[in-house]
């Protein structure tokens, strides 16, 4: 299976973190964190495709074409039109069903094994309840749990089932336009929200994720490394 991980953003709140690396390299604990993604991927994934932009060069030297038994495709983003427009570079790379996660964000290893579950003509969306909602997109579902909506911050709801940034997309989702959410912005999860209108979307609750978005963040995901992935 495919794994398709989005790592072509500036880092701008990463401020000095950043000015000389991609913030996917950004090191944690002796690694940079995309090492750290690509090692707690399921051993189901035999390929992955990065989607890089800024400093990408770093990125390829580093990983190269195959990264301990994994190939490894690179698809530029050049023009940074959000998550959305990031996946649908990938269309012409793909054979199947695709795991999609954020580059700069850290997750539970059984969580990602889970989402391969997933039927082959369904999808997933991984959420995690939180008592800090107004950071984060919040799902919304329907009675049987599946996906219903999402919610952009800002919002006024405090609590609630936040995205994580973690999806298992369908071949199909290629054939759904995707959706603009700003004036120079594609969303990935509210073109989702647009494909589970006709396909099945399970809201999948996770057991861990840690974003890392900014300098104040890197002690929290030292600590996630050492509880989750070590």
């Amino acid at each position: 299976m495919q794994a398709v991980i989005l790592a072509a953003g500036l880092g701008t709140r990463m401020r000095e973190l950043c000015h000389d690396c991609p913030k996917p390299m950004v090191r944690i604990l002796g690694k940079p964190l995309l090492q750290w993604r690509l090692e707690t991927l399921p051993t189901e994934i035999d390929e992955v495709i990065l989607v890089v932009g800024y400093l990408q060069e770093q990125i390829r030297e580093y990983f190269g074409e195959e990264w301990k038994g994994r190939k490894i495709i690179y698809v530029t983003q050049d023009v940074l039109n959000g998550s959305g427009g990031a996946v649908k570079l990938v269309e012409s790379a793909v054979s199947g069903p695709l795991l999609v996660t954020m580059g700069d964000d850290l997750y539970h290893p059984l969580d990602l094994q889970e989402f391969l579950q997933t039927p082959v003509d369904e999808g997933a969306i991984g959420g995690l309840y939180v008592e800090n909602a107004q950071p984060f997109g919040l799902l919304g579902t329907d009675t049987e749990g599946k996906l219903a909506s999402v919610i952009e911050r800002p919002h006024e709801q405090e609590t609630g089932d936040v995205c994580v940034g973690a999806y298992v997309l369908p071949r199909q989702f290629f054939s759904y336009p995707l959706v603009q959410i700003t004036d120079t912005e594609f969303g990935l999860p509210q073109t989702v929200v647009a494909m589970a209108k006709e396909v099945s979307v399970a809201v999948k609750k996770v057991r861990a994720w840690q974003p890392v978005g900014s300098p104040e963040d890197i002690p929290k995901a030292e600590a996630f490394i050492q509880k989750y992935l070590l």
